[in-house]
């Protein structure tokens, strides 16, 4: 469990099916990640059960302290088509704008770097989601170069770990 000041990060579980096909049914939140069934969920969470037990790291549900409402993910996934590890959110459309995913994100961030061998982190984002630019670059990720996910054009960003003196 990662937490930070206003929010509480653990990892996602099969559990979670119920709100994980409602945050993705929003159509402002699929428009970028696409949306899921209940039978995709099912498969699309046992994968990430799976990433925990054998890599030590996957999504998250990110969920508010004060209250306990689960209000999206984010975590870290590994592509093996890309042989990366990426990190990604999706937050409910009712609580864009407070810095929760900036939020999220830097302390998955600052645990992968801690916890994990990585040299680096990727985020894939899809053109035209200028709100997720914003977050990767308040991070501090740059462009890396230009791919493609599930035949949609992403940029790849990249944030190197920070030399540990």
């Amino acid at each position: 469990m990662i937490e930070t000041e206003r929010l509480l990060l653990r990892p996602l579980r099969v559990d979670d099916v119920e709100v994980f096909v409602a945050l993705h049914q929003d159509e402002r939140v699929n428009r970028f990640v696409g949306a899921f069934s209940h039978q995709q969920a099912l498969e699309r969470l046992s994968s990430v059960e799976q990433q925990w037990a054998e890599r030590g790291h996957g999504l998250c549900a990110v969920e508010l302290k004060s209250t306990g409402e689960f209000i999206g993910r984010v975590g870290l996934n590994y592509w093996e088509q890309f042989n990366e590890v990426e990190l990604g959110w999706t937050l409910k459309a009712e609580t864009w704008g407070r810095g929760y995913a900036t939020e999220a994100a830097r302390a998955c961030l600052d645990w992968g770097f801690a916890t994990l061998d990585e040299a680096y982190f990727i985020s894939m984002i899809r053109p035209g989601n200028t709100a997720s630019v914003h977050v990767a670059e308040r991070l501090g990720f740059t462009p890396l170069r230009e791919d493609t996910l599930f035949g949609n054009p992403v940029t790849v960003y990249s944030l190197e770990k920070p030399n540990s003196a």
